[in-house]
């Protein structure tokens, strides 16, 4: 009786088992006649419910294999990986890092392209944050090339090293012409000297560089063209310890900042009033340098004046309007009446 029922069970097991075969077959072909009935020519859409369903029948059904069309089978056991993954990323319990404090690592490694996951992760604990060292390390931005400071960083942190000088023409009333000559800080764009001259000759354009850094104040790096009255400033410049800087001929962008400033002399002062003489060129130059220093506001320096202004509060008093080159200019104060 034995001998007569277990192959008779191995034959009902069998035909169970084609049979469960078959139905996860016709699913199979089903679903991905679906897939290709809804994705675009060409293109093939899969939703994660797709994948894990391909998933569950490579787990459940054996011959998966055979009636898989529309992607290879490497790419179920992919999807077969990866939801390992997820499952036991959720498994463990480790709590997700909110989006505010991911947007502030990259943030950070990004201003700070020489930090690395230790240095920003101690910035984190310092502002209260308590996020693991791996995770600051997963949010970090990736950069293909070295960390290396930015230009602006580098530029900043010379400027008080730098100082440019440039020549500009002013036409008098009887049609002479006046040469000017600049010298600008880089530091907080701060005017250093202003000379005026009918001919600027080797011996003047020499001396007007002693007179404006007389106190071992001279910077290391001096911006210039390379117009033919700097020649002097060849001897004198080495003797102050001062290394020339020569930019490329016909390049006023690369002296940017001396440009500007005589761009704003010109817009803001020398373009609504008449030149009689070099005396008269002086004292209206002076008048704006100090106009320039103390009250005129830049959008480099944060809304401020190369000689920092202070912030009046209203409790000082009514606001007074001072005039600065016969009114063309005015400065406001708050001052107790």
């Amino acid at each position: 009786m034995t001998s007569v029922l277990i192959p008779l069970l191995a034959m009902v097991g069998g035909v169970v088992r084609s049979r469960a075969a078959l139905h996860l077959e016709v699913l199979a072909l089903r679903h991905q006649l679906q897939v290709l009935q809804r994705s675009r020519p060409r293109r093939l859409r899969l939703t994660n419910m797709d994948r894990s369903l391909w998933t569950w029948l490579s787990c459940l059904w054996s011959g998966w294999r055979t009636a898989l069309v529309i992607v290879k089978p490497d790419t179920v056991i992919a999807w077969h990986r990866q939801g390992f993954r997820l499952f036991w990323t959720w498994k463990s319990g480790r709590p997700t890092v909110p989006a505010d404090v991911r947007t502030l690592i990259r943030t950070m490694s990004r201003d700070n392209p020489l930090w690395g996951a230790p240095r920003i992760h101690g910035e984190l604990l310092k502002l209260g944050i308590d996020v693991c060292q791996a995770s600051v390390a997963k949010y970090m931005m990736r950069r293909v090339r070295p960390p290396s400071q930015t230009w602006r960083t580098f530029l900043k942190n010379h400027l008080q090293q730098i100082a440019a000088a440039d020549f500009f023409v002013v036409p008098t009333a009887t049609c002479r012409l006046l040469f000017v000559l600049v010298i600008l800080a880089h530091e907080r764009r701060r005017v250093v000297h202003v000379a005026v001259t009918d001919h600027p000759t080797a011996a003047w354009t020499a001396q007007q560089l002693r007179e404006a850094f007389p106190w071992n104040e001279a910077p290391r790096y001096l911006v210039r063209d390379r117009d033919s009255a700097f020649y002097a400033w060849t001897t004198t410049a080495a003797a102050l310890g001062i290394e020339e800087i020569l930019t490329a001929p016909r390049s006023p962008w690369q002296n940017a900042y001396v440009e500007r400033l005589i761009g704003s002399i010109r817009r803001e002062c020398l373009d609504h009033i008449v030149i009689a003489n070099a005396r008269g060129l002086r004292r209206v130059l002076a008048a704006y340098v100090e106009y320039y220093l103390n009250s005129r506001t830049h959008l480099s320096l944060n809304k401020d004046s190369p000689v920092s202004r202070p912030v009046a509060p209203p409790t000082r008093g009514p606001i007074v309007a001072i005039p600065h080159l016969g009114g063309l200019h005015h400065e406001y104060e708050r001052r107790a009446a």
